[in-house]
């Protein structure tokens, strides 16, 4: 059984990298249509999926704080990643990609297949609770400050002043996300009882959505020009695998007296540099390279040598 859940880590990440790999590298599709393929994803499919999602969302007081916890799992290494690592980097376009790395974290996908593995479908329930909350985030805050860096870079270019309205950061085509998620919760705060088809539905979707959005960054992964990156991202590595834990492990420990609870938050917790960190950069033009370096390696030392070390953690010692 564990090795056929292992087997998701293959069909749901390594499967659609590598086939939006090799859709470049044979010229089958366009970088347009890579572009089109980003835009469906944020605009159509994930805002669906937050409709679906956030309907059956039933909360109780006990597991209130994983939502929090993923809105302190985005906001804590952001500023870590401003205040003391994204001053090495001069320009905007750069600067904005590094500080969006350090925010978003791949919880929804990696962090939720890790957590069917260890805990089952309990710990992936758990795991989907904080990565609903920074799929929201992405869209309401990282796209925001994505475009304001944007901006500053545009500015800077030109010699002028930096002029960007409260609309052109918060109301644009990608924030549409945002009112999938506000019409579940709203009926699900009229008692609305979700269609059980559209449980059987979202769970297809769930791996209907990881190709839908590994694929595209497959596609733009550029092994060259990301290498470049590596070692101005290695930090990130320190970040993720030492720092953020560290920081939450009390906290979590205390709030979450359940087992699987409290080890899903901290899968949660180790989780490397995100999808959506590319996604972000393609849609408003930061350095993807840079976005796509920090995807690369802290998800390759989480699937060689982090994930199984907490594998190990989960079978001997408890988590810890």
């Amino acid at each position: 059984m564990e090795w056929t859940r292992l087997g998701l880590v293959f069909v749901d990440i390594v499967l659609p990298l590598l086939t939006g790999y090799l859709l470049k590298t044979h010229n089958i599709i366009s970088r347009q249509t890579c572009g089109r393929l980003i835009q469906f994803n944020v605009v159509v499919f994930c805002t669906f999926i937050n409709f679906i999602s956030f309907w059956g969302l039933k909360l109780s007081a006990s597991l209130l704080l994983l939502p929090l916890a993923s809105i302190l799992l985005t906001v804590v290494p952001g500023l870590i990643g401003y205040l003391f690592f994204a001053d090495a980097f001069r320009d905007e376009l750069d600067r904005g990609a590094y500080i969006i790395s350090s925010m978003l974290s791949n919880i929804g996908t990696l962090s939720g297949l890790s957590a069917f593995i260890l805990f089952g479908e309990p710990g992936f329930a758990y795991v989907q609770l904080v990565a609903a909350p920074q799929n929201c985030l992405m869209v309401a805050v990282c796209f925001p400050l994505a475009r304001f860096f944007v901006a500053r870079h545009d500015a800077q270019l030109a010699g002028t002043r930096l002029r960007l309205s409260v609309r052109e950061m918060f109301f644009t085509i990608n924030q549409i996300a945002l009112l999938g998620m506000l019409g579940g919760v709203l009926l699900q705060s009229l008692d609305i009882p979700r269609p059980d088809i559209l449980g059987t539905v979202f769970h297809y979707m769930v791996h209907i959505l990881a190709w839908v959005s590994l694929l595209p960054v497959g596609y733009l992964i550029d092994l060259g020009s990301a290498g470049k990156y590596y070692g101005s991202v290695r930090n990130i590595l320190f970040q993720r695998f030492l720092l953020v834990p560290v920081l939450f492990y009390l906290p979590f420990r205390t709030a979450f007296r359940d087992p699987v609870v409290f080890g899903s938050a901290m899968v949660c917790a180790f989780s490397p540099a995100a999808i959506n960190a590319v996604i972000t950069a393609q849609l408003y033009k930061l350095n993807v390279d840079l976005t796509i370096a920090g995807f690369l390696l802290t998800t390759v030392v989480y699937v060689l040598a982090v994930f199984p070390l907490l594998f190990l953690a989960s079978r001997f010692w408890g988590f810890l």
